[in-house]
């Protein structure tokens, strides 16, 4: 374990606090054993006394005083080694002269205590009839095992409050591997470990997303390039004249602008900012949806009003080009009809139904099994993110063999 590691400090504090605790159980417990051996022989050592005092010579007086006192004397030895010998039998206390050899103990045995004294080869026991308990070490153990308890459940609570972390760690060595998933990680919680795992899930679904956007930029320009390269090739092999050194300097002003274009939609898909918006006339951005897909008019019937719109123009103008540009694409009349329906924009073409949901046409490139059909690449994915940027959604249906696609004033949308 790396001892830079948070982990191995929490362990090793762990390991410490058990430590501690165990050390002060151990002085504990034998601190109450020292008192309650003392406590025992306060109590039992007078008795002695007064035992010894009669030199194993006791009289009736002597042997009624005691009974008074609680205390029975037993002189039988079978007695005696029956409770001495007695495997049962506990020594609470034992005190042994250097020089003659006497033996005092306290023993006991279920649950009474028995003082046992031997002088000079003489043995007697002594029965404490009032035996009392007072065995603090039974509670010294029971809170030693509650704490113990309590610290190895809040090292296990820490430890499994923490493991996110770890999995963060090895999550954010594989984002240079384009791993972006993060949904191990518990980001339900309300703790700071799970608000940072939150962080880094937002994190990396930015980078996603900007990995996605770097990808569809590279891939939309192999698209739309397309178009304007070929024209220029055709040009290229033509005859130099006026007429068309004009048409191949508009393929390269194409070009040009559809390089800008490009770095627009990169900027509006990678980034969530707010674009700039202007009132512009509906039919000058059909023209320039027009212009930039380089068709010609017949292709585009317009049945709309032209009505002054909210947006920016240069995006908008794009999300227009690519709807117009499936339309004409999968209609067999290469044909696209622009309504107006009080603030709705709609596109019309004859054509098969989709099979599909319409939300999954939203996914880059998103094509049924039969590519022939129904693969619009990224053209309404990048309708749907200009649209819904523009504070417009896109929605689908189909009547009388005809596809419409709705750009709709979106009421929830805020700046």
């Amino acid at each position: 374990m790396n001892r830079q590691s948070i982990f191995f400090t929490i362990t090793v504090s762990f390991i410490i606090s058990i430590l501690l605790v165990v050390v002060s159980f151990l002085i504990l417990l034998t601190h109450n054993y020292k008192t309650q051996e003392n406590q025992l022989l306060d109590k039992y050592v007078y008795v002695s006394k007064m035992v010894n005092k009669q030199d194993f010579r006791f009289s009736e007086t002597f042997i009624k005083n005691l009974e008074d006192i609680n205390y029975k004397l037993i002189f039988e030895k079978s007695q005696i080694n029956a409770i001495t010998y007695n495997p049962k039998t506990k020594v609470l206390v034992e005190r042994v002269h250097p020089k003659h050899n006497d033996i005092f103990r306290v023993l006991n045995l279920d649950d009474v205590n028995y003082v046992y004294i031997k002088k000079r080869g003489e043995t007697i026991l002594i029965k404490d009839e009032d035996t009392s308990h007072n065995d603090t070490s039974i509670y010294i153990i029971l809170v030693f095992a509650i704490l113990f308890i309590t610290i190895v459940l809040v090292y296990l609570i820490t430890l499994r409050k923490l493991m996110p972390l770890k999995i963060l760690k090895d999550k954010v060595k594989t984002l240079g591997d384009e791993n972006f998933d993060f949904e191990c990680c518990n980001t339900k919680g309300k703790d700071e470990v799970s608000l940072l795992a939150v962080e880094f899930k937002k994190s990396a679904e930015k980078l996603k997303n900007l990995k996605e956007a770097r990808n569809i930029f590279i891939r939309n320009i192999m698209h739309e390039l397309k178009t304007p390269i070929t024209k220029g090739k055709f040009l290229t092999s033509l005859a130099q004249n006026e007429e068309n050194n004009e048409k191949l300097k508009s393929v390269f002003n194409r070009l040009e602008s559809l390089i800008n274009e490009f770095a627009s939609i990169e900027e509006l898909i990678s980034s969530n900012k707010n674009i700039d918006k202007k009132f512009y006339f509906l039919d000058d951005i059909i023209d320039n949806a027009k212009d930039i897909l380089m068709i010609e008019d017949e292709h585009v019937i317009s049945k709309y009003e032209n009505k002054k719109l909210e947006v920016n123009f240069k995006l908008f103008s794009i999300a227009v080009k690519n709807l117009i540009d499936n339309a004409i694409k999968y209609s067999p009349n290469k044909e696209v009809i622009i309504k107006t329906e009080d603030e709705n924009i709609i596109f019309e073409n004859l054509g098969l139904e989709l099979e599909a949901p319409f939300e999954k046409y939203f996914e880059p490139f998103f094509s049924n099994e039969d590519k022939s059909k129904d693969s619009f690449g990224l053209g309404l994915y990048i309708v749907h993110n200009i649209l819904k940027a523009n504070g417009y959604i896109l929605e689908y249906e189909y009547k009388n063999e005809t596809n419409r696609f709705i750009c709709k004033k979106d009421e929830t949308f805020t700046i």
